[in-house]
């Protein structure tokens, strides 16, 4: 992409579009306000704007960490430390060898005071090229001219961006292992023979500079073109967003990014296994739902079938178990027989729970099961004792003002 300061001084920017991190869904030139809306936003660094250097982390705390590298870098740095931004590879620890990127302050933050200005705050900046593991180079043209062609170069030993024209690009890649031999291993033809002990270079080309790259190696390149590239840089690691350029509200920057990996291609197979356990535990639910229903509906057919067979004068059922009580009370009451609930199963049980020298009722009154008892004073005793002795045959016992109210129990009532 462009650097920073062509896309401040123009107010445009280069901009790639993905869904997953890998794939170009889209991509253009255009003002910060113009850009895509996306779910993350992340700035690419130009690699030509960068210096590496390799030093042995301080053992000191957070706060103090950058005072400490301007300390450490002070005689490396072209510039004084003030004007220079600095930022430590991921996972770096005390003790331990780690890269710092170095770049001029002003250019960093011109940048993300543009892009902030039309409300596009970066989530992360990452440098285009970066040292690696493996052996690299990428032939690029920024201006589309065959003369402004440049080399990246990048490696165990660091990372580096000469222009292709002069010998410092050749001393370079030949003080390694000898052009020759690496020339041979970036051909597709090449033998391991012919590339002898030489380490492996993974070479590429954007299109404008693909010709210019094979002129210069003396053999095919593969293409990857200015989109792909920055879709590498920010599948990364990196974030040059440190110390005092730190993103504010980090809380909710950490969650955003949580999400966005929860949603991205490596999580896939976890989202999917959870969304089959949902499925499972709803579809599981709704059968044993389904089960219940079907019991609850044989049960209630059953009642009715029961209901009509007893008492085949019932044509309409609305409520079985309340018209089987009804039916069954009014062929008690016609064989002259008392039910649990009638005036005399309400006496007999109050005979039986009487307590001893006690006066008997005053005065009574009775509906179907309730009965009213004026008893005069009892003591809190006689009440206690009256209602337990009542309890086991399914009669309440509420005793006020001298009344004791006898209320057949619903469960009784049901139960019979």
């Amino acid at each position: 992409m462009q650097p920073f300061a062509a896309a401040v001084s123009t107010g445009e920017w280069d901009w790639v579009l993905s869904a997953d991190g890998a794939t170009v869904l889209a991509r253009g030139r255009g003002r910060a306000a113009t850009l895509p809306a996306a779910d993350s936003l992340v700035l690419v660094v130009d690699a030509a704007a960068l210096a590496w250097h390799r030093v042995d982390m301080p053992r000191v705390a957070a706060p103090r960490l950058r005072a400490a590298l301007d300390g450490m870098l002070e005689e490396a740095l072209l510039e004084e430390p003030v004007q220079v931004h600095l930022a430590v590879e991921p996972g770096a620890a005390p003790g331990l060898p780690a890269w710092v990127a170095a770049l001029r302050r002003d250019g960093l933050t011109a940048a993300l005071a543009a892009l902030e200005a039309a409300g596009r705050d970066p989530d992360r900046v990452v440098p285009a090229w970066m040292p690696g593991p493996m052996r690299q180079g990428h032939f690029s043209a920024p201006q589309r001219a065959e003369d402004a062609v440049r080399l990246a170069w990048s490696g165990p030993e660091g990372a580096v961006v000469l222009p292709l024209r002069g010998a410092g690009a050749r001393a370079l890649v030949g003080g390694d292992h000898g052009f020759a031999a690496v020339a041979a291993a970036a051909s597709p033809a090449a033998s391991p023979a012919a590339a002898g002990d030489a380490p492996p270079v993974r070479w590429s080309a954007t299109p404008a500079a693909a010709a210019a790259a094979e002129r210069w190696l003396g053999a095919p390149v593969p293409l990857v073109d200015e989109a792909e590239c920055a879709l590498r840089a920010a599948a990364s690691g990196w974030d040059l967003r440190q110390f005092d350029l730190a993103p504010r509200r980090r809380g909710w920057r950490r969650a955003a990014a949580l999400w966005r990996a929860w949603r991205g291609p490596g999580w896939r197979p976890v989202r999917v296994g959870l969304a089959c356990l949902v499925a499972v535990q709803v579809l599981g639910v709704n059968a044993w739902a389904w089960q219940q229903q079907r019991a609850i509906a044989e049960r209630l057919q059953a009642q009715q079938a029961l209901l009509k067979s007893a008492h085949p004068q019932v044509r309409a059922v609305l409520d079985a178990p309340l018209q089987m009580q009804r039916e069954t009370a009014a062929l008690r009451a016609r064989a002259g027989q008392a039910g649990e609930a009638d005036l005399e199963a309400a006496l007999a049980a109050a005979a039986q729970a009487w307590p001893q020298g006690v006066a008997p009722a005053q005065s009574l009154r009775f509906e179907p099961g309730r009965l009213v008892l004026a008893v005069g004073a009892w003591t809190e005793a006689q009440q206690r004792d009256f209602r337990e002795r009542l309890r086991p045959s399914g009669w309440a016992v509420d005793a006020a003002a001298g009344r004791l109210t006898l209320t057949r129990a619903p469960a009784s009532r049901a139960g019979s």
